[in-house]
């Protein structure tokens, strides 16, 4: 899979942590902020960082942004800034722009502006750790969107040893199942036949009506 080049804006924890992931990743990684310190820190683990206001056009355009795949928008604080930014890089002509936003109703605007993913990290990380309490069968919870979300769940007893025909997930409980996740291998997409066993990881997709009612059983059990 060939690297890509992602520019992120806005260095707090957020930003920070996806810059760095990204570049650890074999990406490269412009990254900008108003902020010298925390240029100076993050500048040995990203491709190049720039301290710049990124609201100001001009300096912007100086980028050459155009040639990034993915802007990703961390400034989650100032709504202002956020939509600005939001609305320079798509003028810019990058193609994919994810952006940061702190409440439903700022990322309601950034949708509208052309943001093509918003993420609520507090609102998501909040669903996650919730969804991990009410169940420690639950590894982890994704929400896609509000209707449809990832699970990742230790098998249950109940399903041990049969197959995804014999289970038949779909009727049942309306998921899908993406993924067997075993000890020391990852079946992609099983196939009807594919047996689940004791300590197995199963990743399914559904919608989050659904999935909720799957986690309800999953806690009786």
């Amino acid at each position: 899979m060939s690297n890509k080049q992602f520019v992120v804006i806005g260095l707090g924890r957020f930003g920070t942590s996806v810059a760095k992931t990204l570049y650890a990743l074999g990406n490269d990684v412009l990254a900008i902020d108003m902020n010298e310190d925390s240029i100076q820190d993050i500048s040995d683990e990203v491709t190049h960082a720039v301290q710049m206001d990124a609201t100001d056009e001009n300096a912007l355009r100086t980028l050459g942004l155009r040639n990034f795949d993915v802007a990703v928008v961390t400034i989650g604080g100032n709504l202002q800034a956020s939509v600005m930014v939001t609305l320079l890089v798509k003028e810019l002509g990058i193609k994919h722009i994810i952006a940061k936003a702190n409440s439903d109703i700022h990322a309601k605007v950034l949708y509208k502006i052309g943001a093509d993913r918003v993420i609520l990290p507090e609102k998501d990380m909040g669903v996650r750790v919730a969804h991990n309490l009410v169940s420690t069968s639950i590894l982890d919870y994704i929400e896609l969107s509000p209707d449809y979300s990832i699970i990742e769940i230790e098998s249950p007893k109940e399903w041990h040893n049969k197959s995804l025909r014999e289970l038949d997930l779909r009727t049942k409980y309306g998921i899908n199942v993406m993924a067997i996740k075993t000890r020391n291998d990852i079946n992609i997409t099983p196939n009807a036949d594919g047996v689940i066993k004791e300590d197995d990881i199963v990743v399914a997709i559904g919608s989050t009506e659904e999935l909720s009612k799957l986690e309800g059983m999953i806690s009786r059990m």
